[in-house]
């Protein structure tokens, strides 16, 4: 029992840490945040990259805090992982400081970590399905 709690709260805290950053991130996207602009100028992408980045990331936050979807939260956990891999790849490619190409890799541990902890449907299921007794 002590093992499947243990693993439940990590789950949280990692789902909870990674939508949380994703939210935040896409907000400041969708905002066209001084920085955020100025960090894509840095990188040679356009301006309006912002705006869909900022709603990808704020729907994809919300797919793996909601109950149930199981597809759609592998779709945002592999957006998460194209996402996280582009920022480190393209801060690398342009020289930027080891701070701004390993902090993406830092939230991609953590959301990896969140999709791997995850509960999968069968054991969902299991849950919610009263279990009888053989008479």
């Amino acid at each position: 029992m002590t093992d499947n709690r243990n693993r439940q709260v990590a789950f949280w805290l990692s789902t909870g840490l990674t939508a949380l950053a994703f939210a935040g991130i896409g907000a400041a996207d969708l905002g066209r945040a001084p920085a955020v602009v100025a960090g894509l100028a840095h990188l040679g992408y356009p301006a309006y990259l912002a705006t869909l980045l900022g709603v990808w990331k704020l729907l994809g936050a919300a797919a793996i805090v909601s109950p149930g979807l199981p597809r759609l939260k592998e779709w945002a956990y592999a957006g998460m992982f194209f996402d996280l891999t582009g920022a480190a790849a393209s801060h690398a490619a342009v020289g930027g400081p080891a701070g701004q190409v390993i902090a993406p890799l830092v939230l991609l541990a953590l959301a990896m970590a969140s999709r791997t902890l995850r509960p999968t449907p069968e054991v969902a299921v299991a849950r919610q399905r009263p279990v009888r007794q053989a008479a």
